[in-house]
């Protein structure tokens, strides 16, 4: 069995997470290939080394002394190598990556060094074979990975030790560091074990698994034990955020389950996403709501025009308008000669009146309004299609409680129920769904 393990920031952010990093390492033969974030936060007060070098491009940028913060990564590391007595000469590091920084390194470059660092002292400190990501990680120049050459490059490693590789970067074909967006080591290992065919897929953090709804929302959560890939799909686009939405494309391709894991609880299960989860579902029926994720801030316009629905490419020139300025649409409820349009709000502050003025013009709507301080709330579940009146359920919990419903979609799998409320019961509505189709089934059950 080949196991590929991912720790992340958390669970590298000090000696004593090292130690706890080993010893899970250390647990099983079976996990050779180690990703590693930069360090994160030790405490509140505390930062993230990448978000410190992020700082640090910034005011190289901007000719502003990067020394305070540079100065800060340095400690970090120096306590780390003599807390754990290691031999990694530091001194040479640093003054590598300052002759890089003088010689106008590119930010890529230059936030990538967290992870390097990270991985060479943790690469030490188990005894491991370090592995620079930029040796192995291809991408192409379009910005995409070169799954074929990746493989190649990790396949000519020739070592009988465990691998740690640091996450978040690879290099282009020129050898140039390239960066991937933040999270980015959760899709490394991701990447590695598709290349080695890995059997599980661990991502240890700082969570125990995926919850069911926001612990900030809802106070101890359940857990959720088993997740499909669709449901987790449909749960992180809507806020859920324990994994990188683009870690999950490359172990799906070859259904590698993914094991979510908490470092500083290694003993408990933690949740397994999976391409199909039926055969553990005969033995143990999840619940009717898997999950429940949601987020605030969208803007719907709605246009209405009489006998619409029956012009042919109407909806296809309604759309065409937002991609003209580059709107990313989240939904389109349509109803008979009704359409909803609902984007972020965020992104069509600085044009809506404009693409209201356009709808208008080309459009010559009977109605069009706009709304704003909308919430999405989805409700997840792979159970929901076997429930006769799921959705007229929810709508029934939503008016006990007094709240307004002011959109609402369902996909025709029946694997997810999107709803729109106000910004004002975002947080209600999501307590509701939780108390009345989790907590209250699970003592049924």
């Amino acid at each position: 069995m080949i196991k590929v393990v991912k720790f992340g920031g958390s669970s590298v952010a000090n000696a004593a997470q090292f130690e706890k990093v080993k010893d899970i390492v250390n647990a099983e033969k079976d996990r050779k290939y180690i990703i590693v974030s930069a360090c994160g936060k030790e405490s509140f007060e505390d930062h993230k080394v990448t978000d410190l070098l992020y700082l640090c491009d910034a005011h190289i940028r901007y000719h502003v002394s990067y020394e305070e913060l540079f100065q800060q990564i340095e400690n970090k590391y120096r306590r780390i190598k003599e807390d754990l007595h290691l031999s990694i000469d530091l001194d040479k590091e640093f003054a590598s990556i300052r002759n890089a920084i003088e010689k106008a390194a590119s930010q890529d470059f230059i936030v990538s060094r967290g992870e390097y660092l990270t991985a060479k002292c943790l690469a030490e400190y188990i005894n491991a074979e370090f592995v620079d990501a930029k040796d192995v990680i291809a991408f192409q120049y379009d910005g995409n990975i070169d799954l074929q050459k990746t493989q190649e490059l990790i396949k000519k490693i020739n070592t009988n030790k465990k691998i740690v590789i640091p996450g978040f970067y690879g290099a282009l074909p020129n050898g140039i560091i390239k960066i991937m967006s933040r999270g980015g080591s959760d899709v490394t290992g991701s990447i590695v074990a598709n290349v080695v065919d890995a059997d599980v897929y661990e991502n240890w953090t700082d969570v125990t698994g995926v919850y069911v709804a926001d612990p900030r929302i809802i106070d101890n959560p359940l857990g959720i034990p088993r997740i499909t890939y669709n449901e987790l799909r449909e749960m992180s686009y809507m806020g859920a955020n324990v994994l990188h939405d683009d870690a999950v494309f490359p172990v799906r391709a070859k259904n590698i389950p993914i094991n979510i894991k908490n470092t500083n609880k290694p003993e408990e299960p933690g949740t397994m996403i999976m391409e199909d989860c039926s055969e553990f579902d005969k033995k143990d029926p999840p619940h009717i709501v898997t999950g429940i994720a949601g987020k605030k801030d969208f803007t719907v316009i709605t246009l209405s025009k009489s006998h619409s629905s029956t012009e042919v490419g109407f909806l296809r020139r309604l759309l065409s308008v937002f991609e003209d300025y580059q709107i990313s649409i989240e939904a389109v409820p349509i109803t008979v000669d009704t359409f909803s349009i609902i984007v972020v709000s965020e992104s069509i502050q600085n044009c809506l009146y404009e693409i209201v003025s356009r709808l208008k013009n080309e459009f010559h709507p009977d109605e069009i309004k706009v709304e704003d301080r909308l919430s999405l709330i989805a409700v997840v579940g792979r159970s929901m299609k076997s429930v006769p009146g799921m959705s007229g359920r929810l709508l029934s919990e939503f008016g006990s409680n007094q709240i307004n419903i002011k959109i609402i979609n369902q996909s025709a799998d029946e694997l997810s129920i999107v709803v729109g409320v106000d910004n004002k019961d975002f947080e209600k509505s999501i307590q509701c769904i939780y108390d009345r189709f989790v907590l209250e089934e699970k003592v049924s059950v």
